[in-house]
């Protein structure tokens, strides 16, 4: 686990009960702070891991909520900073695909993964902007992708959601930064997940081919780098993208 001070820090991340999403949970938990996440719809998952970072002496909650729904999002916040007392750090994680070839996508399956990954990550910004704007302090790390930097065939719904995302950043941390508030990008490559347990082993090889370091990532490698941005460490880097993809995009 990473050793960074977050003690005293309250977070929310969203997509936090599985996968990489659970990764940052535990971590910024074992760093110090107390932690509520979103979920879409596993409430065992959700319930389990609110009770392991109670029994870590953490105060944790759990809320079932659609990134997508701008409603939602602010109930949300809104909820955490009653629950909680305010809200130092926000980790957009919330994500979907729906993978094919541009000339067979539905509008559909486009709109579903802009209105979550992208959608949901202005929602949950702009939730939390005027609580951390009276603060005069914050954390905003999003969770893009490696796609999102360098293009992927049969993802142009994802990829443009993610490459969104980095611009967003930007945009949010150049509004934000006379309030002491700090938002940066993570572009995790490939990690290992439950998805990329499912690949073959002729699948898993091919991925290897354009990874320099011949590996995926292990979610608490995503993990630590959130708890750093998070932290004081990084209290001077705004507006970035950190690429978490063992060199593919380099």
């Amino acid at each position: 686990m990473t050793n960074y001070n977050l003690s005293g820090k309250i977070a929310l991340v969203t997509g936090g009960s599985r996968g990489i999403g659970r990764s940052i949970v535990l971590h910024l938990a074992a760093s110090g702070a107390d932690v509520a996440f979103t979920y879409r719809s596993k409430v065992d998952e959700a319930n389990a891991l609110v009770a392991e970072l109670q029994a870590m002496g953490r105060r944790s909650a759990a809320f079932q909520s659609n990134a997508a729904d701008t409603k939602q999002a602010d109930e949300v916040v809104q909820a955490v900073v009653k629950e909680f007392g305010r809200l130092n750090i926000l980790v957009n994680n919330a994500g979907v695909t729906k993978d094919g070839l541009l000339m067979r996508m539905s509008e559909q399956d486009w709109d579903d993964v802009i209105d979550t990954n992208l959608k949901g990550v202005f929602n949950f910004t702009k939730a939390v902007t005027r609580q951390m704007m009276g603060q005069q302090s914050g954390k905003i790390v999003n969770i893009s992708s490696v796609v999102g930097v360098i293009g992927n065939a049969g993802q142009a719904n994802y990829v443009a959601s993610k490459a969104g995302v980095i611009g967003l950043t930007k945009s949010v941390a150049k509004e934000l930064a006379s309030r002491n508030i700090q938002a940066n990008c993570i572009a995790p490559g490939f990690i290992e997940t439950d998805m990329t347990g499912k690949l073959n082993e002729k699948q898993k090889e091919a991925i290897l081919t354009v990874i320099p370091q011949k590996r995926m990532a292990n979610p608490d490698e995503i993990a630590s780098v959130v708890c750093f941005l998070a932290s004081a460490d990084a209290n001077y880097i705004t507006g970035q993208t950190i690429n978490v993809d063992g060199g593919m995009a380099m």
